[in-house]
């Protein structure tokens, strides 16, 4: 999935106000955000369009992403036993809204618009010990600091999808979705991380099986090649993603899978989130490998978190373009595929009009999509970035430059949340850090006012407007790429004393994927260039360090001992009683069923099924 840590949680490990004071950079004038007004409709949060001037802040909220639902950098106490999992949903609040497919449906988006939904081969498989699979920096990570998985739990069983794809296929296949977004296990294809030392025959043989039946199902197959699990082998032997001897092992991996499943994938996505993966462990010690700078208390492996950002996004960029410069020689003219990366980011809205907090927001954006996207779109990184990391921030080649300008097909787009953007000229002073160096205090409340509806996590405030903003931004600042929505969904927090009947409820979610739809079909109609939309997840899973103590899932499960129950829920289902609309889908019926098994008792939550128009 997409992470659980959350950039606001990042302020809390800025430098204190006693730390030494360090040359700082002021920072450059930025455009204003300005991206055309939607009027919000009637179920909205308030419009956050900014007309206030701000009090004094609320305290800094957490690094936006959905990586880490954690409402600090401290992680918290083991709550629960690793055998038994809490996965029963609760929901943040009851909404009753009517949805009709009149107004939403298939065809409202363009012809081929892909449904489908997301998942991650460390939040899915389990099998960590089968099918010749080792280790991964996460299973190291799980074992060796269970405290900073939030009840103490790991993905060594997960929900089992090693040994139940099948199922899982078959619940996708019941819902209509046309699309299913997968990750690889790197260490299940190469044990070891290299070529040189074996492809796991197994490893191949399980991809191929889940691809067949995908491709039985009517379903395609969207890949992602590295969800954040690098092999132990290759962090113990040259610190994984720190090292540029990274960028040759990974083209090696790629070129396995486009060798093995290349003739009947077609769309691939080589990194997912390289913002989280890096942030998470490389600056805030939330996320493997639980890298930060000593000084910010924070109980980490080790690290620094003024250069080992830099240095991790940098070679993840190089690795990135070397797998699709790799595919385009070599693979695309004969598998007619075609190759992206997903990025994650949160809309950024300034805390005030005030020119210094508008600047703010950009280069908010900057320090998270920017960072990217600019040079996957221009060779190079942002101005704003390079003025204020100065020599901390690596430097392409020329050759390089040219490598990752237009290194993509296709963008795959991850959004969940809002932040609003503060300047903060405090930071200049003290330790430096990726955390401080944007000058940016991002905060989820204004005046005390939330940004939008709290959801399970301490970082995730709901905010639809937000995914067109970003879409319509993206299309003016990077030349309108073709774009999927790879992943946007909403938590809850699992509570075991609802209940069944309680936890089936599920008009939370079905309100979140609405009126992200609605916005997204808006976009489309501004001229964005949306091809698809993957909700996160298809089932409760493992949420990196929140372990199994929120729920994502369409499906979920509850885990006491031995017995499970599932439900099921939101963005997919039977519309209620059964029928099919006419009018076509997505359809956001209410009501709720039991069906099938899945081991145990598999119920829907409230559903919502994709149905052809």
């Amino acid at each position: 999935m997409h992470g659980d840590f959350n950039s606001a949680a990042l302020s809390s490990s800025r430098a204190p106000a006693t730390a030494p004071v360090t040359a700082s950079v002021s920072p450059p004038e930025t455009v204003k955000i300005s991206p055309s007004p939607v009027p919000p409709t009637p179920t909205d949060a308030p419009n956050p369009s900014i007309t206030q001037p701000s009090s004094a802040p609320s305290p800094p909220a957490t690094l936006p992403s959905h990586t880490t639902n954690q409402p600090s950098l401290v992680p918290t106490p083991n709550t629960a036993a690793n055998n038994t999992h809490t996965m029963v949903t609760s929901f943040a609040a009851l909404i009753t809204p009517s949805y009709g497919t009149a107004s939403l449906n298939r065809s409202s988006f363009p012809p081929g618009f892909i449904f489908g939904t997301a998942s991650s081969a460390y939040q899915y498989e389990g099998a960590a010990n089968e099918g010749g699979r080792r280790p991964s920096l996460w299973d190291t990570f799980t074992h060796r600091y269970p405290d900073k998985i939030q009840d103490g739990s790991n993905g060594d069983i997960a929900i089992d999808s090693y040994n139940r794809y099948k199922e899982d296929v078959g619940i996708m296949k019941e819902m209509n979705l046309d699309a299913y977004r997968f990750s690889i296990s790197w260490s299940r294809i190469l044990p070891d991380g290299k070529l040189s030392r074996g492809v796991n025959k197994e490893g191949i043989r399980y991809y191929n099986n889940l691809i067949n039946e995908l491709l039985s199902k009517g379903i395609q197959p969207f890949v992602t090649l590295f969800h954040w699990d690098t092999p132990q082998a290759l962090e113990d032997e040259y610190g994984g993603f720190l090292s540029p001897r990274i960028v040759e092992d990974f083209r090696d991996y790629a070129e396995v899978c486009f060798k093995a499943f290349g003739d009947r994938v077609k769309h691939w996505i080589t990194l997912n989130e390289p913002w989280s993966y890096t942030i998470g462990g490389y600056a805030a010690a939330m996320l493997a490998p639980g890298r930060c700078s000593e000084w910010q208390g924070l109980n980490c492996t080790g690290g620094d978190s003024a250069t080992e950002p830099y240095l991790v996004s940098h070679h993840q960029l190089l690795a990135h373009a070397t797998a699709v410069q790799l595919y385009k020689n070599k693979y695309k003219i004969s598998q007619k595929g075609i190759i992206g990366i997903t990025l994650v980011t949160n809309w950024m809205v300034p805390l005030s009009s005030a020119r210094h907090h508008q600047n703010a927001a950009q280069r908010a954006l900057d320090f998270m999509f920017g960072w990217f996207m600019d040079p996957l779109t221009n060779g190079d990184y942002p101005h704003t970035m390079k003025s204020l990391v100065g020599s901390r921030l690596p430097k392409f080649s020329e050759e390089e430059s040219n490598m990752i300008k237009g290194s993509f097909d296709f963008l795959g787009l991850n959004y969940y949340t809002a932040s609003y953007a503060a300047y903060a000229p405090q930071f200049r002073s003290g330790n430096k850090s990726y955390v401080t160096d944007s000058l940016v205090n991002l905060l989820t409340a204004r005046n005390g006012i939330p940004i939008g509806p709290k959801a399970g996590s301490d970082w995730l405030y709901v905010y639809p407007r937000g995914i067109r903003d970003l879409l319509v931004y993206t299309r003016r600042k990077y030349n309108n790429p073709l774009i999927y929505i790879t992943e946007n969904g909403v938590d809850e927090v699992n509570n075991a004393t609802l209940s069944l009947e309680e936890a089936l409820v599920d008009n939370m979610r079905i309100d979140y994927y609405y009126k992200h739809l609605s916005y997204i079909e808006r976009a489309i109609k501004d001229g964005v260039d949306v091809r698809g939309y993957f909700a996160w997840s298809l089932l409760d899973n493992f949420e990196w360090s929140s372990g199994y103590t929120v729920s994502y899932g369409r499906n979920s499960r509850y885990y006491s001992g031995n017995n499970s129950t599932g439900k099921r829920n939101g963005y997919g289902g039977k519309p209620g009683n059964g029928e099919k609309h006419s009018s076509g889908s997505p359809s956001f019926g209410a009501e709720k069923s039991n069906e099938g098994n899945r081991r145990g008792m598999d119920t829907r939550k409230s559903p919502m099924k994709v149905v052809p128009s």
